[in-house]
């Protein structure tokens, strides 16, 4: 190695410019093959640097989210569910409501595809540089419940408020008890107007006080949560169930196919 280039590493290590150290010789390589300019060179090592930092955070947000699986909007079928406005849709995916503090709520029956949604933004926010945090309904409450029995519930709020986007999925299959409905009100209201919210629902949100066992904590909730909101009503068939039937029609279909092989080859 150049006794220059031994040079150029230190300086790199010393500014923290961990990918131009360690990639150092054949980022030369490249730009001296390129011809690059001083300039072209100079930007060419200044970005691979960027890209591989931007590439290691989303990386290390996109585990720190804890998405049960990873769900991409492109993968969406918008024709298999048509009571989605296809603008609206459009206007979810660009995250501007995000920028805004403003919140999401997917409602409708399970297998409709609200949580592919939700972890499809959630991962696309991600990857716009925000930091977003994923929530079982079940799971944030009784996470809620404990920090409040011990003591510690404040200290729990500001550690789930730090993430831009919170993901609440599946709220409405467990009942919450009075004081556990209170302890979701203080989350929705810290996050008021600074930081958004998904919520999925299989209950419109004209029955959450059904399962929420303090009406007025339920109606401050919902008064929040819908004040700057795109609210989503999913009707359709369930994915689920669907793709089960397809592969029924399949088997069936390779099944008289494999029979009527049989039949030819006996004749």
């Amino acid at each position: 190695m150049r006794e220059t280039d031994k040079e150029l590493k230190a300086c790199a290590a010393r500014l923290k410019l961990t990918f131009i150290r360690d990639n150092l010789e054949d980022l030369l390589k490249t730009a001296t093959d390129n011809k690059m300019t001083v300039r072209e060179a100079l930007a060419f090592l200044f970005g691979e640097e960027i890209r591989r930092r931007n590439a290691n955070r989303c990386s290390i947000w996109m585990r720190g989210a804890h998405f049960p699986v990873i769900k991409e909007l492109g993968d969406f079928d918008l024709t298999f569910q048509p009571s989605i406005d296809p603008g609206l849709f459009r206007e979810m995916c660009s995250l501007e409501w995000i920028g805004n503090g403003e919140n999401v709520v997917l409602v409708g029956p399970p297998g409709v595809g609200k949580t592919h949604l939700a972890i499809g933004l959630g991962v696309r926010a991600v990857r716009s540089g925000m930091t977003v945090r994923f929530f079982n309904a079940k799971d944030l409450i009784e996470s809620l419940s404990k920090a409040y029995s011990e003591g510690a519930f404040e200290n729990k709020l500001k550690e789930i408020n730090k993430a831009r986007l919170l993901i609440i999925d599946e709220l409405g299959y467990t009942p919450l008890s009075p004081v556990q409905t209170q302890l979701l009100y203080h989350l929705v209201a810290l996050r008021y107007e600074k930081k958004s919210l998904i919520v999925t629902s299989n209950r419109p949100a004209g029955q959450w006080e059904l399962f929420m066992g303090d009406k007025a904590a339920s109606n401050a909730i919902l008064d929040r949560l819908l004040h700057h909101c795109t609210a989503l009503a999913i009707k359709g068939e369930s994915y689920r169930i669907h793709e089960s039937r397809m592969r029924k029609l399949k088997r069936k279909a390779k099944e008289k196919k494999e029979e009527a092989a049989e039949s030819t080859q006996a004749n």
